[in-house]
């Protein structure tokens, strides 16, 4: 039998709004509930939204702002079913411990199919950090170093609850933990924590992580894919370099102490579906990967042979125009690689884990003893010098 391919779209690769150049589109979360739900019909495994801080530049052919992507993914998760919802978060300008609980709290309206790409504010992007009142970073490399320190920060918050840890008691109505929730204490270079999380372990144990990756990253980014990925999104011109990026990822994933079998590699591919009728004159995304413009059915043999020679779990869109591309993704692309045997009818799970084929991972601290009632208190130290505590949280 072929290998299952994975699909999946990224939904905001023309101006992070979904209706495109259209400077008069109202900022509403309804074009974007359309774009998934019609993802979902053809049984994608996951789209992404892509999100920073930096406001939208004078004559971008934006609408003059943008709708937070885990908000967006927040209030398209009811109107959908069994689609992966993966939003990008930075990890550069924002709360450690708040990026986490908003992503265990997307993974539950979503019942399980949340997702998370790992994204850092480069140091030439000063504007990022003076919007939210901080100071740029100092190197690239500490921006990487950090976002490997939050994402293990945030898998420790997430397995800070075990499973079921959450009950109600009978006579007096509250809700209660009891020896189930843990604090972590948890010290890295960028992020320290003490106590466990104010939001129950998420319906994935933790929802999977993206990271987009170049053959040419920073040993930082390859080290943040090998230690913490779930899902690699890989930007490369031709088969050979996939396999043997590929291989290397692999290698270091063992390296870092986890399951190489656990990690999936997908191929980002820059497309336009629309003979060039994109937003523009150059309307594929400006991205150092396979770039393909012509028809669905010719897009659907190349991803056949490049997921035959390649060794790539799957691939990754990266549309032209998400309203004039995903439609042909969808009718056009998705019915030939069905043809060729290498890509699911239908969902068969619920969670964005069960499509990627990945295991639900067990919570570091089950059952490890017991603990009675706790405060905690989450102190994040990035990169400036600059610390954020939270308040302290009673449990009972």
């Amino acid at each position: 039998m072929p290998r299952e391919l994975h699909l999946s779209i990224e939904l905001s690769g023309t101006g992070h709004h979904p209706a495109g150049a259209d400077p008069t589109a109202p900022l509403t979360a309804a074009p974007w509930a359309d774009l998934v739900r019609l993802a979902e019909q053809g049984a994608l495994d996951f789209v992404t939204v892509g999100d920073t801080p930096t406001p939208p530049p004078d004559g971008s052919g934006d609408s003059g702002g943008r709708l937070d992507a885990v908000a967006v993914l927040a209030r398209v998760a009811p109107v959908t079913s069994r689609i992966g919802l993966v939003p990008t978060v930075t990890t550069t300008n924002t709360e450690p411990f708040h990026t986490s609980t908003a992503l265990a709290n997307l993974d539950f309206v979503s019942e399980g199919r949340a997702g998370w790409q790992v994204d850092v504010s480069t140091t030439e992007a000063h504007t990022e950090a003076h919007t939210v009142g901080r100071l740029p970073r100092a190197s690239a490399a500490e921006l990487w170093a950090e976002a490997a320190d939050v994402a293990e920060f945030a898998a420790r918050l997430w397995d800070s609850w075990e499973d079921n840890a959450e009950t109600r008691g009978a006579a007096t109505g509250r809700r209660t933990a009891g020896d189930r929730l843990h604090p972590m204490d948890f010290d890295g270079p960028y992020v320290s924590v003490r106590g466990p999380s104010t939001v129950p372990r998420p319906p994935q144990g933790r929802p999977p992580l993206a990271v987009t990756l170049d053959v040419h990253d920073s040993d930082g980014q390859w080290e943040l894919a090998a230690g913490h990925a779930d899902v690699v999104l890989l930007d490369v011109d031709q088969p050979a370099t996939v396999r043997l990026a590929r291989a290397a990822l692999l290698h270091r994933t063992a390296e870092a102490g986890r399951d190489p079998d656990a990690l999936r590699v997908l191929v980002r591919v820059a497309v336009d579906l629309g003979g060039g009728a994109g937003p523009g004159p150059h309307s594929l995304p400006a991205v150092d990967t396979v770039r393909f413009t012509g028809t669905a059915a010719d897009l659907a043999g190349l991803l056949a042979d490049w997921h035959a020679a390649a060794g790539a779990d799957g691939f990754h869109l990266l549309p032209a125009s998400a309203p004039a591309d995903l439609p042909a993704v969808v009718h056009e692309l998705v019915p030939p690689l069905r043809e060729h045997g290498i890509f699911r009818t239908d969902y068969t799970g619920r969670t964005l884990r069960d499509h990627l084929g990945l295991p639900r991972p067990v919570g570091r601290f089950a059952r490890r003893g017991g603990h009675g009632p706790m405060t905690h208190t989450a102190t994040a130290a990035c990169g400036a010098g600059t610390a954020r505590t939270s308040q302290p949280t009673w449990y009972s």
